[in-house]
């Protein structure tokens, strides 16, 4: 199954699709709500100072039928780097800011979570409380996956066979709910759940874009797995476009 990479550009939603030989590529989930485009919107990019940690290879012989689909051992995703430091697989959300009492609509459209290769796909994903999660099965392999929530209520989700599917959802806000595999210790995935549609996941050249944001000033957040988190206060008038930049630095 092809992976996707997903931007949110002036209110729409950009589709790119990855072949598996891009696997270790950013595939981030879409927001998939209606905002207006009459909104301000943030863009930026995510980089890092230093030097990359190396993510050890994970060993897939104790499954044949996904160690196939690589024909190198892949590696895990903690820190996926692109040219001239990009950050990609970096939450980034309105923590503050938006108008007390507004309410956004959850989207009918799922966002989509594979299990390929032994691998979840996307491994960072943003959705919206109350937005179906659609949980798919692509390997031949037995998948149990676990939502490792707090805000939420956990979830442990069998699925022995290729094909299957399960649709699960989030009754509250919450940055991140960890997701693992019970059978393959080596797979790890995070959603970032919002009560509103302004966040993004960046994609592999460290880009991330928010868009339909009403006049107002907001507390930003990024947030990654392995550097932690940082925030940044931005001030929209009108339908203006501001620039944002993180910097998280490699330890």
């Amino acid at each position: 199954m092809n992976g996707r990479i997903v931007s949110v550009v002036g209110g729409m939603f950009l589709l790119t699709v990855c072949s598996k030989g891009d696997r270790g590529a950013v595939q981030a989930a879409p927001p998939a709500t209606e905002v207006s485009t009459a909104g301000g919107t943030v863009t930026g990019t995510i980089k890092f100072t230093g030097v990359a940690p190396k993510n050890p290879a994970r060993d897939m012989s104790e499954e044949a039928a996904c160690k196939a689909k690589y024909k190198t051992p892949p590696a895990q995703e903690a820190v996926v780097a692109g040219p001239a430091n990009a950050l990609a697989n970096v939450f980034v959300y309105v923590k503050a800011g938006v108008p007390a009492g507004q309410t956004f609509p959850a989207p009918t459209t799922a966002v989509v979570l594979d299990q390929d290769g032994c691998r979840y796909h996307p491994h960072v994903l943003g959705i919206m409380v109350g937005q179906p999660l659609e949980i798919l099965n692509t390997d031949p392999v037995l998948h149990n996956i676990k939502a490792i929530a707090k805000a939420n209520r956990p979830f442990n989700v069998s699925q022995p066979n290729a094909g299957m599917k399960t649709t699960r959802t989030f009754t509250a806000p919450e940055v991140m709910v960890n997701l693992e595999c019970n059978v393959h210790g080596w797979m790890h995935a995070f959603a970032g759940v919002r009560p509103d549609p302004f966040f993004a996941v960046s994609a592999a050249n460290g880009s991330f874009t928010i868009s339909g944001l009403p006049p107002g000033t907001y507390t930003l957040e990024a947030w990654h797995e392995k550097f932690g988190t940082q925030t940044a206060t931005v001030t929209i008038a009108g339908t203006e476009s501001k620039t944002q930049n993180f910097t998280f630095a490699a330890h």
